[in-house]
C-alpha cells in the first residue's frame, strides 16, 4: 500500500544532514577517531623508511660489530612507531565504543519520533513490518557508512597520499605511475557504483516488501488459518521473495563484476612496478632496502585499494538503505499543529461542527455539509448504515483527518488552533476493537493516564469489570496480554479500553459501540459502568446496535455522509417516515444490518 504516499526526492546531502542530527550530540569522540585514524596511518607509512634503511645497511656487508648499533637504534625506532600505532588504535577503537551505539540510539529515536506523528491516513497505507525495517535499515547504515569513512576511506587516502609522496622524492616516475594508477581505479570505483546505485535501491525496496508482506500475514495468521488461504499466502511470499532474490542477484551481480576489473587492475599495478623497480636495481638506481620499501608499498596499497571496492558497495548499499528511512523524515506531517496553537482546555464540553466537509483524496465524498451543535453533558448518538460516515466523524473530532472545508468547536475553541496533544487529552475514546499492547494488564489500562499509580489503575479496572477474569489469571494484573491482545477475548480487550477511558477521566467521551464483544451478563454490567463513566461528560456513542441507545438524550442518523434526522428514540420511532424507524425494524440479533 505504501506505493499510495507520494515521497519526496532523497539526495545524499538528505541522508548525510539526518545522520549529522543524530552524530553532533557526539562530534567529539567521532573526530576523535578520525584524528587517531589519520596520525596512525602517517606513522605506517615511515616505518617501511627504517626497514629500508634496515636492509640497506645490511647490504653494505660491513660485520655485526661495526653496525650492530646503528641496526639496534633501527629497531628500537621501528618499536616505538608501532607502539604509536598501538596507542592510536585502541584511541579510536574506545571513541568508535562511544560515539557509535550512542548515535545509532539517537537516530532510531529521531526516527521514533518523527515517524510516530505521522497521520492517520499515513500509517494506513504503510505496511508496519516495512516501517520497522525502515528504522532498523536506517541505524545500520549509519554504521556500515561511520565505519567504512573512518576505517576505511580516511586510511586510504592519508595511506595513498603518504606513499605517493615519499616515493615521488625517491622515484618521481614510479610515484607518477602510482598517482595515475589510483586515480583510474578511484575513477573506476566510484562510476561503477554510481551507475549501479540503482539497483541497490530496487533490492533494498525489495527487502522492504518482503518484509511488510511477512509482518502482515504474521499479524494475520489467524485469518490465513480461518479461511485456509496458506497456499495463496506462501505462493505469494514466494513471488515477492522471489523478486527480492532477483533484484539482489543483480546488485551482487554487478559487485561481482567491478570486483574482477579492480583484481586485475590490481595485478597489472603489482607486475609493472614489480618490473619497473627490478630494472632500476639492476642499473644501480635504488637500492635493496628501497626495494622492500616499493614491495612493502605496494601490497599495502593493493590491501587497502582492494577494501575499496567494498567500501564503495557498502557506502552505495548504506545510501540505498538510508535513503528509505529519509523519505519518510523528508515527507511533511499530514496534520501537525497550527503555529502559536493553543492549549484546549475544556470547561463544559460543547461541540459544534459547522459547514463541515469530508472527502478522501479530494474524490470519494464522505461527509456533506454538518451542521450540529452537542450540548455540554449531552450524551448522543450517531447511527446509520455501514459507510455513513460515523467513524470519520470520530475521527475528524479526533484531528486524525483534516477536514475538507469547515470547522469544528469545542467551547467556542477551533480545535484545528488548538494542540493535538491536548486535544486527545480531553476526549477518551473506547473503539469497538481495541488493540493492546504486549505489556502487562496493569500498563494497558494505566496507558489511560501516564502516571497514574497501580491503585488507582486497579480502580478502573474494578469499574470496568476487569476483575472478573483478571482474577482468575496466575499473574493477575502483571500478566502478559500478547501482542496486540491475542491472549484476551473480544470482550476482555474492550473492558481494557473502558477501564482506560475510566482511568484517563476526559471531560469528552466518544465510544464505538464499546459493548458490542459482551455477552449479555457482560453487558450488563458494563452499561452500568459506562454510565456513570458518561454522567456529567459529554458523550458521542457510535451504534452498531440500537438498542443500546435508546437512553440516549438524542439520536443522530447519518444516511450518505449527510444527517438525515435527529431526535429522542421515542420521537424517531413515531415518525412515520422516519429512517430510523426503518433502521429498528431492520435490526438482526441485536445489530444493525449494513443495507437499508
Amino acid at each position: 500500500m505504501e506505493k499510495y504516499l507520494q515521497y519526496p526526492a532523497v539526495h545524499l546531502g538528505d541522508v548525510l544532514t539526518a545522520f549529522w542530527q543524530g552524530l553532533r550530540h557526539r562530534k567529539l569522540w567521532f573526530f576523535t577517531t578520525v584524528a587517531s585514524l589519520v596520525f596512525l596511518n602517517i606513522v605506517e607509512v615511515f616505518v617501511p623508511l627504517f626497514y629500508r634503511d634496515f636492509f640497506d645497511l645490511l647490504a653494505t656487508g660491513q660485520t655485526p660489530a661495526e653496525i650492530g648499533n646503528q641496526l639496534m637504534s633501527i629497531i628500537v625506532m621501528i618499536a616505538i612507531l608501532h607502539g604509536i600505532i598501538w596507542v592510536c588504535y585502541r584511541l579510536s577503537t574506545y571513541a568508535t565504543t562511544i560515539y557509535q551505539p550512542y548515535t545509532i540510539a539517537k537516530l532510531k529515536q529521531q526516527s521514533f519520533d518523527y515517524l510516530m506523528n505521522h497521520s492517520y491516513d499515513f500509517f494506513s497505507n504503510s505496511f508496519s513490518g516495512s516501517l520497522v525495517q525502515r528504522v532498523n535499515r536506517f541505524a545500520r547504515a549509519f554504521e556500515r557508512l561511520s565505519d567504512r569513512l573512518t576505517w576505511n576511506v580516511v586510511p586510504l587516502f592519508v595511506k595513498v597520499a603518504g606513499v605517493i609522496v615519499v616515493v615521488f622524492f625517491i622515484q618521481p616516475l614510479i610515484a607518477t605511475v602510482l598517482i595515475v594508477w589510483v586515480l583510474v581505479l578511484l575513477a573506476v570505483n566510484i562510476l561503477f557504483s554510481r551507475w549501479k546505485i540503482k539497483y541497490d535501491i530496487i533490492a533494498a525496496a525489495a527487502d522492504s516488501k518482503t518484509t511488510g508482506f511477512l509482518a502482515d500475514t504474521i499479524t494475520n495468521h489467524n485469518t490465513v488459518q480461518l479461511f485456509s488461504n496458506l497456499p495463496s499466502e506462501a505462493a505469494g511470499f514466494e513471488k515477492v521473495s522471489n523478486e527480492q532474490a532477483r533484484s539482489t542477484k543483480t546488485a551482487w551481480t554487478y559487485d561481482a563484476v567491478l570486483e574482477a576489473i579492480q583484481s586485475f587492475m590490481i595485478f597489472a599495478i603489482e607486475f609493472l612496478l614489480f618490473y619497473f623497480t627490478i630494472k632500476y636495481w639492476e642499473r644501480g638506481l635504488v637500492t635493496i632496502g628501497v626495494f622492500v620499501l616499493f614491495q612493502a608499498y605496494i601490497i599495502n596499497l593493493a590491501d587497502r585499494i582492494w577494501e575499496f571496492t567494498r567500501v564503495i558497495r557498502d557506502a552505495y548499499q548504506g545510501y540505498a538503505d538510508a535513503k528509505e528511512m529519509v523519505e519518510i523524515l523528508l515527507l511533511p506531517h499530514g496534520i501537525t499543529d497550527a503555529p502559536r496553537a493553543k492549549s484546549l482546555e475544556v470547561a463544559s464540553g460543547q461541540i459544534s461542527l459547522i459547514d463541515l466537509n469530508f472527502s478522501f483524496n479530494q474524490t470519494r465524498e464522505v461527509l456533506r455539509n454538518i451542521n450540529l451543535t452537542i450540548k455540554p453533558g449531552e450524551k448522543v448518538a450517531l447511527v446509520g448504515p455501514s459507510g455513513a460516515g460515523k467513524t470519520t466523524f470520530v475521527r475528524l473530532l479526533l484531528r486524525l483527518y483534516q477536514p475538507t472545508s469547515g470547522k469544528i468547536l469545542i467551547d467556542g475553541m477551533d480545535i484545528a488552533h488548538v494542540t493535538q496533544k491536548s486535544l486527545r487529552q480531553n476526549i477518551a475514546l473506547v473503539p469497538q476493537d481495541p488493540i493492546l499492547f504486549h505489556r502487562t494488564l496493569l500498563d494497558n489500562i494505566g496507558y489511560g493516564q501516564n502516571g497514574g499509580t497501580p491503585e488507582q489503575i486497579k480502580d478502573a479496572g474494578r469499574l470496568a469489570h476487569c476483575d472478573e477474569f483478571i482474577d482468575h489469571l496466575p499473574s493477575g494484573y502483571d500478566t502478559y496480554v500478547g501482542e496486540r491482545g491475542i491472549k484476551l477475548s473480544g470482550g476482555e480487550r474492550q473492558r481494557v479500553a473502558i477501564g482506560r477511558a475510566i482511568l484517563k477521566n476526559a471531560p469528552i467521551l466518544v465510544l464505538d459501540e464499546a459493548t458490542s464483544s459482551l455477552d449479555s451478563h457482560s453487558e450488563s454490567l458494563i452499561q452500568d459502568a459506562l454510565n456513570t463513566l458518561m454522567n456529567g461528560r459529554t458523550a458521542i456513542v457510535i451504534a452498531h446496535r440500537l438498542s443500546t441507545i435508546q437512553k440516549m438524550d438524542r439520536i443522530i442518523v447519518i444516511d450518505k455522509g449527510q444527517i438525515a434526522e435527529e431526535g429522542s428514540h421515542e420521537e424517531l420511532l413515531g415518525r412515520p417516515d422516519s429512517l430510523y424507524k426503518k433502521l429498528w425494524s431492520l435490526q438482526a440479533g441485536g445489530f444493525l444490518k449494513d443495507q437499508v
